[in-house]
């Protein structure tokens, strides 16, 4: 089992303390990514209220998920087509499972 560890890190010029069980640097790297996507909002907006510069930053951030995510299936579907083709060239006691029809 894993124990939780507090790891301080800084966004947006706050300094937190956040408690995970996950390794101290993953955390440090996640943080550090939110305070990157923070300052590009700020960056862009400078006087945009610092609340909705964290919403701005969530929203970038959860379109870069969902575009890699689309990525993910995109990648996935072709990799499934490729391997249908490969098992059609294969004899059939060959093609295991997938099969073709």
């Amino acid at each position: 089992m894993n124990s939780r560890s507090a790891v301080r890190v800084t966004i947006g010029g706050e300094e937190y303390s956040v408690k995970s069980e996950l390794p101290p640097e993953y955390t440090r790297e996640v943080a550090s990514y939110l305070d990157a996507a923070l300052k590009r909002v700020r960056d862009s907006m400078p006087s945009v209220e610092s609340h909705k510069a964290a919403v701005l930053a969530a929203l970038a951030i959860t379109d870069e998920l969902f575009q890699a995510r689309r990525g993910d299936r995109e990648m996935s579907d072709r990799l499934d087509g490729l391997a249908a083709e490969v098992a059609r060239l294969l004899p059939p006691a060959k093609r295991g499972k997938r099969g073709v029809a």
